[in-house]
């Protein structure tokens, strides 16, 4: 069996920005799939989705993004009726709650990276993807599987710095594992990298959960209960199956790892 990482963010890297509060994190989420079921099962599940409230069409494929959704654009307007927003959160929650994944987040606060390194100051995008890869690495190795990372385009120039990155870690292994262990594990030393409007899947999950997992990992980090939200309600799901945990049940450090 073969797995797959698909990775999204929340926030940007720009260090230099973080010091305005809606800059201040950055929070890198990735959910784990299988591809069989990538292909039989969350593929399909998605699509009818997509078909009974927008009429998506296979020609003219509708790409789930939560900025788009939550803001009710075009191609979402349907979302503008109340009695269809709600009908529309149910079955989306239900198929958030149904489907077999598994979701990794981490969170830097770029502000505390800047004061407590003055000399080494990694970028906050490659440290959260090292730390995301090696749990891959590690929950693959629980399982005997093998697997590979795809992350959403962010640009040409971003996209070659992320790609070099990881075939680092590949090549060299990380700060918590040698790379004879990553290698026993990921299928290959490329990223792969692919804009959202190719229409997939593991993607547009990973789009739909980052922010509510940012916003959970914040919120416990700081002894907060969920928001009382929508997305509170995606996160008590991530909280209550979704995140990967020690055998005692322990979300942090496994599913979620808060930086620096």
């Amino acid at each position: 069996m073969k797995y797959r990482l698909y990775l999204d963010e929340v926030g940007n890297s720009d260090l230099g920005a973080s010091r305005d509060p809606n800059h201040r994190y950055l929070s890198l989420t990735g959910i784990i799939m299988e591809l069989n079921y990538v292909r039989d099962v969350a593929v399909p599940a998605i699509e009818k989705l997509k078909q009974k409230f927008f009429d998506a069409h296979p020609d003219e494929p509708i790409i789930f993004h939560r900025k788009e959704l939550v803001n009710k654009k075009w191609p979402f307007e349907a979302l503008r009726n109340p009695a269809t927003e709600e009908a529309f959160n149910q079955e989306l929650l239900s198929l958030i709650k149904r489907l077999d994944f598994v979701v990794l987040t981490a969170v830097i606060d770029k502000q505390e990276h800047l004061q407590r390194y003055k000399v080494w100051r990694y970028d906050p995008y490659h440290y959260c993807l090292e730390v995301l890869v090696e749990r891959f690495v590690l929950w693959l190795k629980r399982r005997d599987a093998a697997g590979d990372v795809l992350a959403e385009s962010r640009g040409k120039q971003e996209d070659s710095r992320l790609k070099t990155e990881f075939e680092k870690i590949y090549m060299k292994g990380s700060s918590g594992l040698v790379a004879s262990r990553v290698q026993a594990r990921l299928t290959s030393k490329e990223l792969k990298v692919r804009p959202k409007a190719t229409n997939i899947a593991g993607l547009q999950l990973a789009d739909l959960i980052a922010h509510p997992s940012f916003v959970a990992t914040k919120a416990r980090r700081h002894g907060d209960p969920l928001p009382n939200n929508f997305g509170g309600q995606i996160a008590a799901i991530l909280e209550a199956d979704k995140y990967d945990r020690d055998p005692r049940s322990c979300i942090d450090g496994w599913g979620r790892k808060w930086l620096p």
